[in-house]
């Protein structure tokens, strides 16, 4: 039995290391023969994507990549605030700056030495269908190919319509007139290497914005706001390119390294699981990068798909598991869309209204900081918060407070990733993602488990005579106390509605 990985980029990469983990044969596929290593594409890694690599073997991209913890925002020629950002209690930084490139080199070594992944490139995705198990047709320099799986994980990016097609889908959605024009550049900038900048109305891009984002190497990545007749070609040829750089870094010796341009956009599938094929990462939903939720959310895509895929094709889940895949991810997209279609109507007002709004707010906000929070540059990524699953059981005690305050962490509770700390048993997500975990406190047993004593208090706020229970991608399932009656905790997987039973006083069990 295994997995068939439909793309080859860091989405596809981390699904397939996820996958062949947890012990489930991956074959590979992707199009293209050799990679493009220039660029940085996708830059921004949030610290549980960053914590996703390293439990893969790849913790030398929160080493390498560059560590900025503080947002400036700016409004014509005045600072209106800056943002620190929370560490969280965890050893990895918030977010790092490194290139999608050096992302993918790093995965593909890890790929390299895992015997359980079958790469295939250079074939490009002609067909999918499903007669019983997963069929994938391919071209390649070679002929036609035909590859065989019993599920499949589509991360073929938003240029995989055929895939789409295939299985009934379409990025849905809507495209954002203005351009952005997207340099990285190479220089020295002392004093700009631990922030990231974002102007509003500049005076060097009047009425529009630029983000710069500081990377390793002495590199940084400038993003301009352009009209949608921008033509990247003549502002090369006439020297205007060189001005609009020398505009923000002043007259200092600098080299473009990489640039192209780009169009936003907003765009969903109806269904992020069609069968046996489960969509992720671009290939199922495109947002504009302010606030850095494409990647980081397609991470997040892999790995919830990796570990339902392999407690089903083991035999310890029922394929209905499958569907929560659905219901978890395409909330998570949703919620995306809805965050940057936001930034982007504050960024790219769409009438008269919303302009004289953002020019309302960016105006008092230089002299109210209550106002900040209004101002939207983008709301940076975070976890997806599964407080409706079908697999989180809500707790009273610990009802969900929706989304917390930009910059701040929410409650530890039911359908929470668990924060990233330490307890005597080791450190808690690399224990839950050994398979599902019971977190107990003193005093508490879950007999036939694989349990962590956790003490109450503490990162999670953990109460006397209550047990956790942990999902195998670090999330919490439920809240259990002693007597406690409620059950089918996680639908689907099997042994696990009957972890109430388990759960009992201490004293009690050993008489």
């Amino acid at each position: 039995m295994r997995v068939a990985v439909l793309g080859g980029g860091p989405v596809g990469q981390t699904a397939a290391l996820l996958l062949a983990r947890w012990g489930v044969p991956v074959v590979l596929v992707d199009e293209h023969e050799v990679r493009d290593p220039v660029g940085s594409k996708a830059i921004c890694q949030q610290r549980d994507t960053l914590d996703v690599w390293a439990s893969l073997g790849a913790g030398c991209l929160a080493e390498e990549g560059l560590t900025w913890t503080t947002a400036r925002t700016f409004h014509r020629e005045s600072e209106l605030f800056s943002l620190k950002l929370p560490d969280g209690g965890s050893a990895l930084p918030p977010f790092v700056n490194i290139s999608q490139a050096r992302v993918e080199e790093v995965l593909d070594g890890l790929i390299a030495q895992q015997p359980l992944i079958d790469v295939r490139r250079g074939h490009r995705v002609t067909g999918v269908t499903q007669p019983g198990c997963v069929e994938i047709q391919c071209e390649t320099k070679d002929g036609p190919r035909r590859i065989e799986a019993d599920y499949a994980i589509a991360c073929a990016g938003s240029r995989g319509d055929t895939v789409r097609r295939a299985l009934g889908q379409q990025l849905a959605g809507f495209s954002f007139r203005d351009l952005f024009l997207i340099c990285d550049i190479r220089a020295d900038l002392p004093g700009w290497a631990a922030e990231r900048r974002f102007h509003f109305d500049p005076p060097w891009n009047p009425g529009r914005q630029v983000l710069i984002h500081p990377c390793p190497g002495s590199q940084f990545r400038i993003d301009w706001q352009v009209p949608d007749d921008y033509d990247l070609a003549a502002e090369e040829t006439g020297g205007a390119l060189d001005r609009r750089i020398r505009a923000i870094i002043g007259d200092r010796p600098y080299e473009v390294v990489w640039r192209s341009v780009y169009r936003f956009h907003t765009r969903l599938v109806d269904r992020m699981r069609v069968g046996r094929v489960l969509l992720a990462g671009d290939c199922a939903h495109l947002v504009a990068p302010f606030g850095a939720r494409g990647l980081n959310s397609g991470v997040a895509d892999a790995e919830n798909a990796a570990w339902k895929l392999a407690w089903v094709l083991r035999g310890d889940a029922d394929e209905e598991l499958l569907e929560s895949y659905h219901a978890e991810r395409h909330a998570a997209a949703v919620e995306n869309a809805a965050v940057t279609t936001a930034t982007m109507d504050f960024l790219v007002p769409q009438d008269d209204g919303q302009r004289a709004r953002r020019l309302d707010v960016l105006t008092r906000a230089a002299t109210d900081p209550a106002v900040h929070e209004q101002v939207d540059s983008g709301r940076l990524a975070e976890p997806f918060w599964y407080a409706d699953s079908p697999l989180t059981t809500p707790d009273p005690a610990r009802p969900s407070g929706g989304r917390p305050p930009r910059g701040a962490l929410p409650r530890p509770g039911p359908g929470v990733l668990l924060p990233d700390v330490t307890v005597a048993s080791g450190r808690l997500r690399d224990l839950a993602r050994q398979g599902f975990l019971i977190l107990t406190t003193p005093g508490v047993r879950a007999e036939g488990w694989r349990s962590a004593e956790i003490p109450v208090g503490g990162a999670l706020g953990a109460r006397p005579g209550e047990a956790w229970l942990v999902r195998p991608d670090a999330y919490v399932a439920a809240v259990l106390r002693i007597g406690d009656q409620r059950a089918h905790l996680v639908p689907g997987v099997r042994g696990v509605t009957r972890v109430v039973d388990d759960v009992r006083d201490r004293a009690d069990a050993a008489e």
